[in-house]
């Protein structure tokens, strides 16, 4: 890491050129290819998956996108002279329009069905020759301002759009957040640095990080299934840790200015720790990530890779361009009173003061009072994380003010809930009584409890395949229409099929979000083991402790436990959702488990190490437990705090992006890093460890023997203290210690439990 750090520094012109060169190279290639997000949530093996690949090789004419136009009248019904017209001529216009395959309206023999029974409302289907993921955003915006042109002809005529095509032209912008995000980050890094250069420096090197990152996650989606949030959770992300990453350094760097070295080995000293930390810390989050290959869905893969790729794009800016950015700087990375006072004074052993002494020796006097209200508000804000109902949110979700909001609510009221989103049966046919079982199926269906309304069958060319379709009597997302798909997977169909060699499959909307939710839940267990297991093994071999990697594997599961809480509460029971613009109350996103377990593992460690890395030097060196943790505590809690809320405003501002999803993200992860940073790192921790005492350092012989030794940091050098000013010739003295983020050496002294010191060799 010096030699990086060194080359960096003398050739930092070159460094800060290749950057822009790969920031300007990937958005040009971006631009110039595109990008093809997906939102395909069909889980392969799975029963809906299988109707969607019948589905499709059987009615290729229905591969395209179908989205709806809806109109509702209070004056009249739709079939008024004025509103017939005006809508007739509205739909022959959308059918002209480009990328629109066919229009089929309600005004003719085979459309009555597409008018309510109180006359007040219609719908037409318009079908789009591509698959939603495949549509031009203008094309889709056309249909849509084509609908509402026809509203201001006809008083009283409401006329709204809805589908997967529609929901393209309300696509969120994550400019808003991004701008609000950094404006906090750098008031934070202000207060805490004093300097402009300095706070400058965390956010370019986050922004050109997340800039190549966007582009190239844009690249990626050609090659492979990229979620159509994977973008904005990257930056998300990215810029969260980027700042963070950038925090620690540019800290460290600040730290050798102060005591007088001269800016390129401050640089370089900086790297050389703190660098090394980040490597492993950015590490830690992409195998966390990672870990979602163990699902085996695409889907969350393209997901995985993205938001790995940003976080190895920000390593990878930390270590390169920070230190040639440093180099530009020099010693404005000190505010200028700070330069001032090292060109009057010398330099000052720093000691910790103010309220981070206070508050660890507040700790160390009342352990177990301060860790019984710790545990206690981290269990009632997890307690609601035992309702959590997992599924997927669909446009009855959305803010109320918009097109696909107001169209799913028109149909809802004028048709019944479930017309937004009927089940599809496929069957597989294999001769005349196959044919004639499937024919009688919806007699059946009508007759069964949950159904509303059965049309159907339809069947191909070759009339192998069948399809039905059922509109349940409850919404897309209700626990009901999932009971109702379990009922006809369960008890109706095998009924059915029994005595042939008819194979029916039940798909649409919410049979395949179930199994897509099924799936994950299924290998649930074994993710989390995987990551958590991780964590612990790389904590046990950084701090030769057995009871550390358990406490750190506990607060993680807290953490995430109690940011469920609050995302149940805000968007399962709609505590405050609609307030937020984000929508109406509904189920939690399956995967969100997922992607929280593998980003707070990477977040958690961060500061776990940070904290407890400390305390260990101190062990080391006295032997003392009530010693270590306050020293610790006092010494690192201002970095790990300033950082949190960096983090906290970061991921906040990303619910004002105005997308569900990525509002669930930003309020998850920020409530997860606020409590684990306030209340488990500088709370509950400390407080367990006043409590263990010597007990934290416990390690059997027979497993220390056998133990590799993780030394992520150098040994810390002695300090040279100049003889007139920092960038002066200078003479080599004994400094003062500064804390190491991640352990010590092989060959530092060693304070066993027993009290007794001894030094490992190389």
């Amino acid at each position: 890491m010096t030699a990086l750090a060194r080359w960096c520094l003398r050739h930092r012109a070159v460094v800060l050129v290749l950057w822009f060169v790969a920031l300007a190279g990937t958005a040009a290639a971006a631009a110039v290819t595109g990008s093809a997000y997906s939102n395909d949530y069909e889980a392969p093996g799975t029963e809906s998956g299988h109707a969607a690949e019948r589905l499709e090789s059987a009615f290729p004419d229905r591969s395209g996108d179908s989205d709806t136009l809806v109109w509702h009248t209070d004056k009249g019904t739709v079939r008024a002279a004025a509103v017939e017209s005006r809508m007739t001529d509205a739909l022959r216009e959308v059918e002209s329009l480009p990328g629109v395959a066919s229009v089929r309206g309600p005004y003719g023999t085979e459309g009555e069905a597409q008018i309510s029974e109180d006359g007040r409302t219609a719908y037409a289907s318009v079908a789009f020759d591509a698959p939603a993921d495949e549509l031009s955003v203008d094309e889709v915006r056309h249909v849509v301002d084509a609908a509402h042109a026809a509203e201001g002809d006809v008083e009283g005529l409401q006329v709204e759009a809805g589908g997967a095509g529609v929901a393209l032209t309300e696509a969120p912008k994550a400019q808003l957040a991004e701008v609000i995000g950094l404006a906090v980050a750098a008031v934070v890094l202000f207060l805490a640095f004093g300097s402009l250069a300095a706070t400058a420096l965390p956010l370019i090197t986050a922004v050109v990080a997340v800039g190549t990152a966007a582009s190239g996650i844009g690249l990626l989606s050609q090659a492979m299934t990229v979620a159509d949030f994977a973008p904005m959770l990257g930056m998300l992300i990215g810029l969260g840790v980027g700042i963070d990453y950038a925090l620690f350094i540019v800290t460290r760097h600040r730290k050798g200015l102060r005591a007088g070295l001269p800016v390129g080995e401050a640089a370089e000293r900086a790297i050389a720790h703190s660098g090394r930390a980040v490597v492993f810390a950015g590490a830690t989050v992409c195998i966390a990530l990672l870990g979602m290959l163990i699902l085996r869905l695409s889907f969350l893969n393209g997901v995985a890779l993205a938001a790995s790729l940003t976080v190895v794009l920000t390593v990878a800016a930390s270590v390169t361009l920070l230190p040639a950015l440093l180099g530009v700087i020099g010693t404005r990375a000190l505010g200028r009173r700070e330069r001032r006072r090292l060109r009057e004074e010398g330099p000052r052993p720093e000691r910790p003061t103010g309220f981070a002494v206070r508050w660890s020796a507040f700790v160390e006097r009342h352990p177990k009072l301060l860790g019984v209200c710790a545990i206690a508000l981290m269990t009632v804000l997890a307690l609601p994380t035992l309702g959590l109902h997992l599924g997927t949110s669909d446009q009855g979700n959305n803010p109320s003010a918009s097109t696909t909001r107001q169209a799913y609510d028109l149909l809802a009221d004028g048709f019944g809930p479930g017309t937004n989103g009927p089940l599809t049966l496929v069957g597989e046919l294999d001769g005349a009584g196959d044919r004639l079982a499937f024919d009688e199926l919806p007699k059946t269906l009508r007759e069964t409890p949950g159904v509303a309304h059965v049309s159907g069958p339809e069947f191909n060319g070759s009339g192998d395949t069948g399809v039905i379709t059922v509109v349940p009597d409850s919404s897309p997302q209700s626990q009901d229409t999932s009971a109702l798909v379990d009922r006809l997977r369960g008890e109706v169909l095998p009924d059915t099929e029994h005595g042939t060699t008819l194979d029916v499959h039940v798909g649409g909307m919410t049979a395949s979000y179930d199994d897509f939710a099924d799936v994950i839940i299924g290998k649930l267990p074994l993710f989390v083991g995987v990551v958590i297991g991780l964590g612990c093994l790389l904590l046990l071999l950084a701090f030769r402790s057995v009871g550390i990697p358990l406490k750190a594997a506990a607060m993680n599961v807290a953490a995430v436990a109690a940011a469920f809480g609050v995302v149940v509460a805000v968007f399962q029971w709609g505590w405050g959702s609609e307030l937020l613009g984000l929508g109406s109350a509904g189920p939690i996103e399956p995967f969100l488990p997922v992607i929280m377990v593998s980003v707070l593992f990477g977040l958690s460690m961060d500061y776990q190490v940070f904290l407890v890395s400390r305390m260990y030097e101190e062990w080391r060196l006295t032997g003392d437990n009530r010693r270590s943790v306050r020293v610790g505590l006092s010494e690192t809690s201002r970095v790990i705090n300033s950082a949190a809320v960096i983090m906290i405003a970061v991921f906040g501002a990303f619910v004002l992006s105005g997308d569900r999803i990525i509002a669930m993200f930003g309020i998850a992860l920020a409530a997860a890093v606020a409590l684990d940073a306030f209340v488990l790192r500088t709370l509950l921790v400390p407080a367990l460890m006043h409590m263990l005492g010597g007990a934290n350092w416990w390690l059997p012989g027979w497993l220390e023997r056998r133990l590799p030794r993780l030394s992520i940091e150098p040994p810390e050098e002695p300090v040279r203290e100049p003889v007139s000013g920092p960038e002066e010739s200078s003479v080599t003295i004994a400094g003062p210690r500064t804390p190491s983020l991640i352990g010590l050496s092989e060959s530092a002294p060693t304070v066993t439990p027993h009290g007794y010191r001894e030094r490992h060799e190389d």
